[in-house]
C-alpha cells in the first residue's frame, strides 16, 4: 500500500496542465509528421507509433479529467490507428495509472464518516479499473453482496475546470477563426455535461432512471445502485461479473456471439433513447461488459444526456421514415430538430442528404458486413470535402452528445465486426414490423 508521501493529485494549475498538453502535442506531432512522409514515400500507413502511443497513454493518464477522455476516443477510431497502437490507447478506457489505497480511504471516509474496513465486509486495496474521474474497487457488503465501489480523484473538479478553462480559450479562437457565431452553445454544452459528471449523487439518479429505461429488454442488465454507500463522490453498485467490450473481443467469439453482442449495443443506444429520451453518451468498450449469461452489462452512467421531447419525436420519426424506405423531407426535419441552416436550400439539403445516405446503409441492407464498414472513414471524408459548407449547417448544442453517443456505437460496431441483418434490428428499435 502506498503511504501518504507517496500520494499523488492529477496535475493541478490551469497553466500547468496546458504546459504538459503543449509538450505532448509536439511529441505527437512529430511522430504524426514522420508517419505522413513515410506513408508518401509508399511505407507504413500507421498514423501514430507504437511508442508515441504510450507517451500518449503516459501523460494522458497522468492528467486524468477532460484530456484523458480525449484519449479514449481517440482509442476507439479503426480507420487513424494500427490494430497494436489502438490496444496501448485502450488502457486509457479503464486502465489508467492508479491512485495509493491511502486515497482511496480517505475519500472514502469523508463521503461515508467512516473508513472501507468499517463499512464492507472485504475491500480490495487494488483497483478493478481506474478511468478519467475515479477508480473502481471491488467489495463485498456486510450481507455478502459484491459490489464495485467507485471513488474520485481528489481534486480532480479544480484538474476538470481548469481544462474547461484552456479549453474555452481554445473554442473562442476557434470560432472567430472559423466565423462560427454560436460555438461558444456548443463549448458550453460539452463544459456543463462534463463537470456534471462530478456529481456522483446525480450519477446513483441516472443509473436507476436509465435501468428502468432498459428493463422491457431483459438482454441487457443495469447495476443496482446501494444507494446507503453512495455520496458526492463514492458510488457503490452491484458488481457485474464478465470481460469488457475490449477484453471480449481478443477471445475471437464466433459471428453469432459478435451478432448477438452487436445487436445489444443498438438496443442500449436507442431503445432509451426513444423510450425515455436519454442516451449513454460516453460509449467506449470499457463502459460494456459481455456476461456469461449472455447479456450486455452497462456501465459507468456519468454521462447520461437527456433531450428535449422535441429532438426525440423529430429523430424516431426521421428513423422510422428512413426503415419504411419512405422520401424525407430532410430540411424540414433538420430544422424541426433544431438545426440552423445559412445555405440555399438545393445545397444543404444535398450535403445532409449524403450524411444519412452513408449512416443509413446497415438500415437499408438485410445482411451487412460490420467488418468492412466504412461508415466513419466515409462520413469524415465527406466532412473534411465539404467543411466551408458545413460551418453554415448548425446542429443543436443537445445534438452534441446524441453524435457522440451514435458516433461511438458506430466505431464499436466495426471493431466488433459481425455480419449479419442489422436492418431486422433497426425495425425492432423503431417497432415496426421485420
Amino acid at each position: 500500500m502506498a503511504s501518504d508521501s507517496d500520494d499523488k493529485l492529477p496535475p493541478q494549475g490551469r497553466f500547468n496542465r496546458l504546459r504538459k498538453l503543449a509538450g505532448l502535442s509536439m511529441q505527437v506531432g512529430t511522430d504524426v509528421l514522420k508517419s505522413g512522409a513515410k506513408r508518401l514515400a509508399g511505407g507504413a500507413p500507421d498514423m501514430l507509433s507504437k511508442e508515441a502511443a504510450e507517451k500518449l497513454v503516459s501523460t494522458l493518464g497522468e492528467l486524468k479529467g477532460a484530456a484523458m477522455k480525449l484519449g479514449q476516443a481517440v482509442s476507439m477510431d479503426p480507420d487513424l490507428l494500427t490494430p497494436e497502437v489502438r490496444q496501448v490507447l485502450a488502457r486509457l478506457q479503464n486502465q489508467a495509472p492508479a491512485m495509493s489505497y491511502a486515497q482511496v480511504a480517505r475519500v472514502v471516509e469523508e463521503e461515508l464518516g467512516a473508513p472501507p474496513e468499517s463499512l464492507f465486509r472485504e475491500f480490495s486495496q487494488q483497483p478493478l479499473a481506474a478511468a478519467s474521474l475515479g477508480q473502481v474497487h471491488r467489495a463485498v457488503l456486510e450481507d455478502g453482496r459484491a459490489v464495485a465501489v467507485k471513488v474520485q480523484y481528489p481534486g480532480i473538479d479544480a484538474s476538470l475546470a481548469q481544462d474547461m478553462q484552456n479549453l474555452e480559450l481554445v473554442s473562442k479562437t476557434a470560432s472567430k477563426v472559423l466565423r462560427v457565431s454560436n460555438a461558444a452553445a456548443y463549448f458550453h454544452e460539452f463544459r456543463d455535461e462534463m463537470l456534471l459528471e462530478l456529481d456522483y449523487h446525480r450519477e446513483a439518479e441516472l443509473a436507476q432512471g436509465f435501468a428502468r429505461g432498459v428493463a422491457t429488454r431483459p438482454e441487457l442488465c443495469v447495476p443496482g445502485v446501494v444507494t446507503s454507500h453512495s455520496a458526492k463522490r463514492v458510488l457503490t453498485l452491484e458488481l457485474l461479473e464478465g470481460l469488457t467490450l475490449k477484453d471480449w473481443l481478443p477471445t475471437q467469439p464466433s459471428n453469432e456471439e459478435r451478432f448477438r453482442v452487436a445487436r445489444q449495443l443498438i438496443l442500449a443506444t436507442y431503445v432509451p433513447f426513444f423510450g425515455a429520451g436519454e442516451i449513454h453518451a460516453d460509449p467506449h468498450p470499457g463502459n460494456y461488459m459481455v456476461m456469461p449469461d449472455g447479456r450486455l452489462g452497462l456501465l459507468d452512467f456519468g454521462s447520461i444526456k437527456r433531450f428535449s421531447p422535441r429532438f426525440v419525436e423529430t429523430n424516431q420519426r426521421m428513423l422510422r421514415q428512413t426503415m419504411r424506405m419512405e422520401p424525407l423531407d430532410i430540411l424540414a426535419l433538420s430544422r424541426e430538430v433544431g438545426f440552423t441552416v445559412e445555405l440555399p436550400d438545393e445545397e444543404a439539403e444535398a450535403l445532409i442528404a449524403e450524411v444519412l445516405r452513408i449512416a443509413g446503409r446497415p438500415m437499408r441492407m438485410p445482411d451487412y458486413d460490420y467488418a468492412a464498414c466504412e461508415i466513419t472513414r466515409d462520413m469524415r471524408n465527406h466532412f473534411s470535402r465539404n467543411a466551408p459548407r458545413f460551418l453554415k449547417i448548425r446542429p443543436p448544442p443537445e445534438a452534441m452528445m446524441f453524435f457522440r453517443a451514435t458516433g461511438g456505437l458506430a466505431q464499436n460496431l466495426r471493431l466488433i465486426g459481425a455480419r449479419g441483418d442489422f436492418r431486422a434490428v433497426f425495425l425492432e428499435v423503431t417497432d415496426l414490423p421485420v
